[in-house]
């Protein structure tokens, strides 16, 4: 009777071991995860920026031709007078 009160007391240690080891590597996966997900967004927000830069050159370069090309009509349209 002793042995296998002792056998049930190893079996319900190497039991509440093993759950507390899952746990631990749970517990380690949501923390990749999460990190994972903070790299991820911060790609995602570097490459909007970076999209929004490139954007925002190409409207300042055109409005930069365009006002170029307005002078350029000025000053035909001044020369014709």
């Amino acid at each position: 009777m002793a042995a296998a009160h002792a056998r049930e007391k190893l079996r319900a240690a190497r039991d509440l071991a093993k759950l507390e080891e899952q746990q631990r590597v749970q517990a380690e996966i949501a923390e990749r995860q999460a990190a994972a997900d903070a790299v991820a967004t911060t790609d995602v927000e570097a490459r909007a920026a970076a999209e929004n830069k490139r954007i925002s050159r190409v409207i300042k370069d055109e409005a930069a031709r365009k006002a170029v090309r307005d002078q350029r009509y000025a000053n035909r349209k001044a020369r014709q007078r």
